[in-house]
């Protein structure tokens, strides 16, 4: 599962034998999420904030996340995408 940004403890990754709908993954710790690249949409459960933060990113970087989703259908490696500071 490629990194494709890093921040607070959060790491965000891109699965490239995924599945629809678009999505990106966010771990912190034991904790993992899938969020849906249209709409921000979660499934699973995380802390309050670092939730705050992985949505601030997302919308900072949808269309980035959609290049990505588009590169790993082509089978090639998403690219790296900035971390929130």
């Amino acid at each position: 599962m490629p990194e494709i940004s890093r921040f607070y403890g959060i790491v965000i990754t891109m699965n490239l034998d995924d599945h629809p709908p678009p999505h990106f993954h966010a771990r912190y710790g034991r904790q993992e999420i899938f969020v849906e690249i249209a709409d921000a949409t979660v499934t699973g459960t995380f802390p309050p904030r670092k939730l705050k933060y992985v949505r601030r990113w997302w919308s900072l970087h949808r269309e980035e996340l959609m290049l990505n989703w588009r590169l790993r259908e082509q089978d090639l490696q998403p690219r790296y995408i900035e971390p929130l500071e």
